[in-house]
């Protein structure tokens, strides 16, 4: 397979230049956008990939793009603004997997309003999904790397943690609670082998911005040096070197991919 701009998928099946084959990683929100394109992107580096995610329907059809490229992959319902769900989730993987050494906290949700007339259970859906989720999956996962003594926890954050947003309290806080969290496992979890890293996008292609009026288009590109959207196979690469043997000394740290529009 040829590495491609938009869907996530890089390099040959079997190229271990990252030092993942044999690895199960475990990837929330893997139905679509980001999760799909990390899903892609970690199965062809070698890893056996986790689709976690409520669209079975929309997970099948990932899994099938990954077998097609000659990777592994297996489907397994998940709500993350459940605790039950969760938990559940967690034992079905590694019942079937038998351990889970990469874990990307992907899925996330939006309900953006003025401070003013934000409902407190818009406010609470938010952080219980974004940053409550997080927190109880990896707390579901994380002895399954402590008995490796290797692993990697991928948080997805957002540039909007970093900057804030009007009209985006619940989910700026979130965000920038993930950066909190990722900074907090690390230290715990470093005598390990593991790292805890985030990767914090910014303006991604998707097809919600693809019918954003050209003016609100031009708008805020207008903030971002490098004068174009991300793809998510932009935030995969980011993953993926997170992921990989090479990036063993990094944990802690929260990786940009914004096209400089953040220079934290």
């Amino acid at each position: 397979m040829n590495e491609q701009d938009t869907n996530g998928a890089t390099a040959a099946k079997g190229e271990d230049t990252y030092g993942l084959n044999g690895k199960v990683a475990l990837i929330t929100g893997a139905s679509q956008g980001i999760g799909r394109a990390c899903a892609l992107r970690l199965a062809a580096c070698g890893a056996t990939v986790a689709l976690a995610a409520r669209s079975q329907e929309k997970l099948q059809a990932v899994a099938a793009e990954v077998a097609a490229a000659g990777g592994q992959a297996r489907t397994y319902s998940l709500d993350v603004s459940s605790e039950d769900s969760i938990k559940a989730c967690a034992r079905a993987v590694l019942a079937d997997l038998g351990k889970v050494e990469i874990l990307v906290n992907n899925a996330g949700i939006t309900r953006d309003g003025l401070v003013l007339r934000m409902k407190l259970s818009e406010f609470d859906d938010v952080l219980r999904t974004n940053l409550t989720g997080a927190f109880l999956l990896t707390q579901a996962l994380i002895s399954s790397m402590m008995k490796g003594r290797w692993g990697r926890v991928i948080n997805i954050t957002s540039v909007v943690g970093q900057t804030g947003a009007a009209g985006q309290a619940n989910y700026a806080a979130s965000k920038a609670g993930i950066i909190g969290l990722t900074k907090s496992l690390a230290r715990e979890f470093a005598g390990r082998g593991i790292t805890v890293n985030a990767v914090a996008p910014g303006f991604i292609q998707t097809a919600m911005t693809a019918d954003l009026p050209e003016a609100q288009k031009a708008a805020i590109l207008a903030h971002v040096p490098l004068g174009r959207y991300g793809s998510d196979a932009d935030v995969a690469s980011a993953v993926a070197f997170l992921c990989s043997v090479g990036a063993g000394y990094i944990t802690g740290h929260t990786l940009d991919v914004n096209g400089g529009m953040y220079m934290g």
